[in-house]
């Protein structure tokens, strides 16, 4: 008899508010505007809902399991680095990435322009090809606290199968 496929739905969410003066960074990519997140790491949203979704199909625990805001460690680090070691936590436990959606939620500014590389940075340090990594960008019609430019959002939902 042969095995069945394993394969694995997970579904990440994070939010930050928003400050001027500050770096905004979103799926590993430095986005020009005059604010940015609050954050113990760099912010990057989209990557923490990303691994959170990753880690959640593994039945793996969440991001602040393996990388606590209260470790001086994670300190400002680059949140490429944290999809990095999440990739390889799933590698090592036989899981291979499907593929990863994302949609980011924010006002201003425009985030179209900066898709495309935000696409090849994720693949790459997940270690799969850019055609399954898709992400997307809304505002909320000036709803709410993105729509108010108070913080930003983000949702990922992923695959991923035992190899």
């Amino acid at each position: 008899m042969e095995p069945k496929p394993d394969f694995r739905i997970g579904y990440g969410y994070d939010v930050h508010a928003l400050a001027k003066g500050l770096p905004l960074r979103l799926g590993g990519v430095d986005i020009p505007h005059e604010k940015g997140c609050i954050a113990h790491s760099d912010g990057d949203i989209a990557i923490h809902a990303l691994c959170d979704a990753l880690l959640g199909a593994a039945a793996m625990g969440d991001i602040g399991a393996h990388f606590p805001d209260t470790s001086e460690e994670f300190a400002g680090i680059d949140s490429t680095l944290l999809l990095e070691r999440t990739a390889m936590l799933l590698r090592d436990a036989g899981y291979r990435v499907g593929n990863a959606d994302i949609t980011i939620a924010m006002q201003r500014p425009k985030l179209r322009p900066h898709i495309d590389e935000m696409r090849n940075v994720l693949a790459k340090k997940m270690g799969i090809s850019i055609d399954r990594v898709s992400v997307k960008a809304t505002t909320t019609e000036r709803l709410g606290f993105e729509g108010r430019e108070e913080g930003v959002s983000a949702h990922a939902a992923v695959l991923i199968f035992r190899a």
